[in-house]
């Protein structure tokens, strides 16, 4: 996908909606603290001064493209991408690790619909049988199962070991003295009450039948044969492991990944998954159990996120792997570890790759996985600063409220701490990126600001933050090479200073 094309894609939603931008601009004229500003709900609304990117990014998550996005740190890289992931739909399916009897090394992929997975829990549902009361089960039934007094047949709460109407101890059993005590005690409480029954009946066909009735509080469950057979047929099912769960966070954040988190692992077991055999015990976990997935199949049918994407280096190699094939093996990767001989053949990653880079990192990127982005996506220049207009301030003033509200610990902003703010932006492009008339668009060391003057404000015990605090916050939140300018005139004089006093600290170490 060319990005000569991008031009004639829709604007951002202000440009579409002048009201909103209006009212935008209305709200900054009139405000007197933050919490008077309104934030849009819509989340790529949130994100200020950089419309062409909002622009692609809406089209990434309608079409389902891939995204490289190049730009300093702090300029909305991270908030652009999970803004993506808002627009997805939810997942549609489950993926599964079943065990694999014929070659347990070689656990099974499988993938269930929500359809398949709603139809095994109403299969369940069905098997739970009915609940009736003791009233509705035969006499001898409710006997064992503590509801029915064996001398007057009345019928009380199972939990009562005395009938209420005659006294009589209704789990003490007549035959108590009998010398099948021992072949009946496992089916009877230590008072003779009994949790389950099995008995017979006879069918429409007159055929006989196997019925269970399972004590459930002070209900009784009743098991006919069929179901008895399908929950037999269940048991035998193939056991599973869910790796990725139906109901999920479409937005996976795989950014510093290792090799193994990025493409998942199977752990390590001492026993070496050891099965019991005969009567023997299993000693080790099934190698189904011990499948991790990786951030690949966790992001499958949402968005992956990967900033600093040149960081993976040799890793990059696997994930264009898994973005071609859209399915990529988990396997051990530890060599030493009984899991590395454990592999599950084509695990589902249809992803899409949200990535991010500094300016002078591009090149570290593998040269086949930016064509592959372009083959089927955007790649995207951040702008560093956006001109000083009244919309432009305006929005600025929308995203200090922004930041107060995500902090949700600190005081919102009087109109002139804002304006200081702004102050401090115009300041910022004109020194970090040599822009006159403009506005900064490194709005983490902004937000940073307003953090360190909300703590400021918040100690003071004031209800707003005010101008001072802001003022004390900008001096304070200076980086280090700022500092540095300020207390020796220039970078290098600092540093030829540090050299000149290590260089006579070992002079006079020599002399001693």
């Amino acid at each position: 996908m060319q990005n000569s094309s991008i031009s004639d894609l829709p604007t951002s939603s202000t440009h579409k909606h002048p009201s909103k931008t209006n009212s935008l601009i209305e709200s900054f004229r009139s405000f007197s603290s933050t919490d008077q500003i309104p934030i849009p709900k819509n989340a790529l609304e949130q994100i200020i001064g950089q419309d062409e990117a909002v622009k692609i990014a809406t089209i990434a998550a309608k079409q389902k493209r891939n995204m490289l996005m190049v730009g300093p740190p702090g300029t909305g890289k991270s908030l652009l991408a999970q803004s993506i992931s808002l627009y997805l739909s939810k997942p549609s399916v489950e993926v599964n690790v079943l065990h694999n009897p014929e070659n347990t090394e070689r656990p099974i992929v499988e993938i269930r619909t929500a359809e398949e997975i709603e139809a095994e829990k109403k299969l369940f549902k069905q098997m739970e049988g009915k609940l009736v009361e003791p009233t509705n089960v035969p006499g001898f039934v409710a006997e064992r199962l503590g509801f029915r007094c064996r001398r007057c047949s009345k019928l009380s709460s199972a939990r009562l070991s005395s009938c209420p109407s005659c006294g009589a101890e209704k789990f003490v059993r007549e035959d108590s003295r009998s010398p099948f005590n021992d072949l009946l005690g496992p089916y009877l409480d230590e008072r003779g009450r009994q949790d389950r029954v099995h008995t017979t009946k006879l069918n429409d066909n007159g055929m006989e039948e196997v019925v269970v009735y399972e004590r459930q509080d002070e209900f009784v469950r009743v098991l006919d044969q069929k179901l008895l057979e399908k929950l037999e047929e269940m048991k035998k099912k193939t056991p599973r492991k869910t790796i990725v769960p139906l109901v999920r966070n479409n937005f996976v954040i795989a950014s510093g990944a290792s090799e193994t988190e990025l493409l998942g692992d199977v752990k390590h077991d001492p026993y070496g998954g050891h099965q019991g055999q005969n009567s023997l015990p299993s000693l080790g976990t099934p190698p189904y159990l011990r499948v991790v997935p990786g951030a690949i199949h966790e992001a499958h049918e949402g968005v992956l996120f990967i900033d600093e994407i040149s960081s993976l280096e040799y890793i990059q190699r696997y994930l264009l792997t898994a973005m071609q094939e859209k399915n990529y093996p988990i396997v051990g990767r530890n060599p030493h570890s009984s899991g590395a001989s454990v592999k599950v053949e084509s695990v589902p990653c249809d992803f899409i790759l949200i990535a991010a880079s500094n300016i002078n990192d591009v090149s570290k990127i593998l040269p086949p996985l930016r064509s592959r982005i372009l083959g089927n996506g955007y790649e995207v220049l951040l702008e560093n600063s956006m001109p000083d207009t009244e919309i432009n301030r305006a929005k600025l003033a929308q995203f200090v409220a922004q930041e107060v509200r995500k902090d949700g610990k600190i005081p919102h902003l009087t109109k002139k701490s804002v304006d200081l703010l702004i102050d401090e932006s115009r300041r910022r492009a004109k020194d970090v990126d040599n822009v006159s008339n403009a506005l900064t668009l490194r709005l983490r060391e902004l937000s940073g600001i307003v953090r360190l003057a909300g703590d400021i404000s918040k100690s003071l015990d004031e209800q707003f933050v005010q101008p001072d605090s802001v003022e004390l916050a900008i001096k304070r939140g200076k980086n280090i090479e700022e500092q540095l300018n300020e207390r020796y005139g220039s970078l290098w004089k600092a540093s030829q200073g540090d050299v000149g006093r290590t260089e006579k600290g070992r002079n006079l170490m020599e002399i001693h």
